[in-house]
């Protein structure tokens, strides 16, 4: 979503990297695109104009230490500067010491809000352990309730049986008799949507509150709606006392200045943020995180996390013992490419790393995404069990036979058995270093260390052409030229 700032922002801090030392001129000729980027993102004028001045203040007032150039100290202004606009830190529910708490659910019909009630309740139950209870109060759009009963089956949490008839305020009273009763930590409410705010839905949601007295109260808006979704957030904050915000579609394409805005305008937390369709796509709303993503600076904790809970532990140490060894066939190879599509595929690593977005760019449009990574496990597939593990008995007729299989030519079963040969070499250097203790002995004595790694020779656009390699699975290696036919 915030490709287009990023790439705006990028361009007028490379300026200002190059100077050896910025004049006050500079400084405000950087600050005007700065705004021009910001307004075209969508950010509301008055977040942009108090933006701006802030910004400029500092930077013509700050003293350069000696190990940044004045660029650098800029971009840093900068970046304190989003994290204040986001909120500063992240914030966590409120869920009270004494249980049932209560989170009250509310937005517009269309805002993703029983999917949202329903990626929480998910994240709460899995995650901290919580014993959740989700009742639907929505007995105005068609099927809400029922559609509420099947997200409960799919991440495993109850929800209120369904009386046909009931009105809301009383769904909401039986919701709390049955969880006091039966000992759950907490409570979501899903209220009621509209296609537009109106009074009726207002009176509504007042009537609930003052009869749950909820410990939060999340307003869920989609991101793509631009300004309109900070309009809506205005709205419900002048009727009930919102606690927080969850935006959703954060992986959409809209400009997204809409985030930027949010907290700014009503004053309240982003708790939440959407980033796709399945339930478990709700990553916890961290400025601090999202500012560096704007700025391209990555989000390398993210990209821990992410990979903390999608890789196992067991299969990781079998494979760890195979590369100390020197050992790596084609089940290992597929077991990294796998592993990069569970933690979001190549797109989603990329853009957490720093420094990688442009890079990605590259990778883009010489064809290398997603896709290519099931071309190659088609490639792997097609083989039979002893091929994979001793891919050099792989001759012209099996060749053949592989590349039939997976729908693909041999041209690329040449360049699948290339790029293994060249990991499994690399295996064996690693092995030779010491391991991967040696490895980062000799990393650490490169220019510019890991960064110097990443940007050098071996990244993408450098003389070797081929890609990085990426945490939590290996990048091959000449992955980059196993493109699209």
């Amino acid at each position: 979503m915030f490709e287009s700032l990023s790439d705006r922002l990028s361009g007028v801090f490379d300026k200002l990297r190059g100077r050896g030392a910025l004049t006050e001129a500079d400084v405000r000729a950087a600050m005007r695109e700065v705004r021009v980027a910001l307004l075209e993102a969508d950010v509301a004028l008055p977040v942009v104009k108090d933006f701006v001045d802030k910004v400029t203040e500092r930077a013509i007032g700050a003293e350069v230490t000696r190990s940044v150039t004045p660029g650098q100290q800029v971009v840093k202004i900068v970046h304190d500067a989003l994290i204040e606009m986001l909120g500063g830190t992240g914030e966590a529910l409120e869920l009270g010491v004494t249980p049932p708490a209560v989170i009250m659910m509310v937005g517009l019909q269309g805002s993703g809000k029983t999917t949202t009630t329903a990626k929480i309740a998910k994240r709460l139950s899995e995650k901290e352990r919580k014993k959740v209870m989700m009742a639907s109060l929505d007995v105005n759009r068609p099927a809400a309730q029922e559609q509420l009963r099947i997200l409960g089956e799919q991440v495993n949490v109850a929800t209120l049986p369904i009386i046909a008839g009931q009105q809301p305020v009383d769904i909401a009273r039986r919701a709390m008799q049955a969880a006091k009763l039966q000992g759950f930590d907490v409570v979501l409410l899903d209220t009621a949507g509209r296609l537009h705010v109106d009074q009726a839905l207002m009176a509504e949601m007042q009537a609930v509150a003052a009869t749950t007295d909820p410990h939060e109260i999340l307003l869920v808006v989609d991101a793509l709606t631009g300004q309109d979704a900070v309009n809506v957030a205005q709205s419900f904050a002048g009727q009930v006392e919102l606690t927080g915000v969850v935006l959703t579609r954060l992986d959409g394409d809209a400009r997204g200045g809409a985030s930027l805005s949010m907290r700014a305008v009503t004053g309240k937390p982003i708790k939440f943020a959407g980033t796709g369709e399945k339930l478990d796509a709700l990553d916890a709303f961290d400025p601090q995180r999202v500012a560096g993503r704007i700025l391209g600076m990555g989000d390398v904790v993210s990209l821990v996390e992410r990979a903390a809970e999608t890789i196992e532990a067991e299969e990781a140490e079998k494979l760890a013992a195979k590369m100390a060894k020197g050992q790596f066939d084609m089940n290992d190879l597929r077991s990294q490419l796998m592993q990069m599509k569970r933690m979001g595929g190549m797109g989603a690593l990329m853009g957490m790393l720093p420094g990688m977005g442009k890079m990605q760019k590259q990778a883009e449009a010489a064809g290398v995404n997603d896709k290519t990574l099931a071309r190659l496990e088609a490639v792997i597939l097609s083989m039979t069990p002893k091929e994979r593990v001793k891919p050099e008995i792989i001759a012209a007729k099996r060749k053949i036979r592989i590349a039939n299989g997976a729908g693909t030519t041999v041209q690329e079963v040449n360049k699948l058995l290339k790029m293994h040969q060249e990991m499994a070499n690399a295996m064996k250097k690693i092995r030779k270093m010491g391991g991967m203790g040696g490895l980062m002995k000799m990393m650490g004595k490169m220019p510019g260390g890991l960064g110097g790694l990443l940007g050098g020779g071996g990244g993408a656009g450098g003389p070797g052409g081929a890609m990085p390699q990426l945490p939590g699975g290996m990048l091959p290696p000449g992955f980059d030229k196993f493109n699209k036919r």
